[in-house]
């Protein structure tokens, strides 16, 4: 089947008939503003400035009905930019009323505020009218609401992103904190986050200590944390290695507490990683052709919940490559006559969605046969760059997705790859 954009485009411009009254909010934390303007973009009645709760959204409703009456109209379509979270609520409460709620990109209200008055000037006024404009022109996309699995993927998903930052600014001063009072320990140790050298850094982190150790208390410590020890060459490099260590001896109680609280970060963040990790494997179980999907090799629960908690249900897509262009992945051409511009992604979408498309495809490059040899077959016959390579096979891998939640069928490389079988 194939997809145009600019099928969607024109079926959004019809939608916007003679009898509708277009409206455009400006959002903001507390206090909203809302414009009106006719079909053609004629501005109608006065702008309202509402509050962020019932009343104030009872107040856009009188608003509204008003402006039906006088300019005697009989459908409304109401369109606000998704800035931050404050739009939730408002948007719940206009399709709860039974009114369209739909959504403009922030990128082109930018792009257009000059249109009406040939100014660079910004106003919450304004910025209504500009998105009222954009409606009635059709650059618009309806609010969606995914259920609620798919919500909870992408509230995890995102909590994850957010534990994980976490997680790794702790690494990052634990590594400075060893590079500062024990930098012998790396040789003890290439990787300071294996299950040996947390173990060292929980029980005896100081040279002063480590020092008048024996072999066997080493080891026995090791024990509590470890089933198997690091071994007891390594305990005797490190009981050496903090005899002649030149870490610094100063403030060495602040250091200590210091490194307690980066590892109590660094265990919370790590049990919390867990939970989201068990949490994500329930939900995709609710869902019906995430089970399929997982079965495929190189599509792993982590990437694939974020993929769906991003796009939502991938069954509702009418083509892969809206997938792509939700995602920002879609191919942008800048040409004009004889000359031809480079062609590059349009990068306008979601870029969580893009990161995650982005790991499955490099995973499946991977691990995956058929993945493996496309990508053999795009840079070895076809002469692309790796990476033009990995992009191409990102919009293979979209589309892949797309077309297996719609049929619900379980994975058939003969069918999705042909040309590999």
């Amino acid at each position: 089947m194939n997809f145009k954009a600019q099928d969607k485009q024109n079926q959004l411009i019809e939608n916007i008939t003679v009898h509708h009254l277009v409206v455009g909010v400006d959002i903001a934390q507390e206090a909203h503003v809302a414009r009106a303007v006719s079909f053609r973009g004629i501005a109608l009645g006065h702008p309202l400035e509402f509050g962020s709760h019932l009343e104030g959204f009872k107040q856009l409703g009188r608003w509204i009905q008003d402006l039906l009456k006088s300019y005697k109209l009989n459908k409304v379509i109401v369109g606000m930019e998704p800035t931050g979270h404050y739009w939730f609520s408002l948007a719940r409460w206009l399709i709860d009323q039974g009114i369209e709620a739909v959504l403009v990109n922030p990128h082109l209200v930018k792009k257009n505020k000059e249109n009406r008055d040939n100014t660079p000037s910004k106003s919450d006024h304004k910025d209504a009218l500009v998105i009222a404009d954009m409606i009635k022109n059709g650059y618009y996309s309806p609010v969606r609401f995914q259920p609620e699995a798919y919500e909870e993927l992408r509230i995890l998903m995102a909590n994850r992103e957010t534990i994980t930052k976490r997680l790794n600014a702790a690494v990052n001063q634990i590594h400075r904190w060893v590079d500062i009072v024990f930098p012998e320990l790396r040789q003890v140790f290439k990787i300071l986050t294996c299950a040996g050298a947390i173990a060292t850094l929980r029980l005896f982190p100081l040279p002063s200590e480590a020092r008048r150790l024996t072999r066997e208390q080493v080891i026995s410590g090791w024990k509590q944390f470890m089933k198997r020890h690091a071994g007891v060459k390594r305990a005797d490099l490190l009981i050496a290695l903090a005899k002649c260590s030149v870490g610094t001896t100063h403030a060495l109680h602040a250091y200590k507490l210091h490194l307690q609280h980066l590892l109590e970060e660094y265990d919370l963040a790590q049990r919390q990683l867990e939970k989201i990790k068990d949490e994500l494997q329930l939900i995709l179980k609710r869902i019906p052709y995430a089970q399929k999907l997982l079965e495929i090799q190189g599509v792993s629960a982590t990437s694939l919940a974020g993929i769906l908690g991003e796009a939502g249900d991938l069954s509702g897509y009418a083509h892969g490559n809206a997938l792509l262009r939700h995602a920002g992945l879609n191919i942008a051409e800048a040409s004009s006559g004889k000359w031809k511009g480079k062609m590059v992604l349009s990068k306008r979408g979601r870029p969580r969605l893009r990161h995650f498309l982005y790991l499955m495809t490099m995973c499946m490059v991977m691990t995956n046969p058929e993945i493996q040899a496309l990508h053999h077959y795009n840079v070895k016959e076809k002469k692309l760059k790796k990476m033009k390579s990995i992009m191409k096979l990102c919009g293979k891998v979209a589309r892949m997705l797309v077309g297996l939640a719609k049929s619900n069928e379980a994975y058939d490389s003969t069918r999705v790859f042909p040309q590999v079988a």
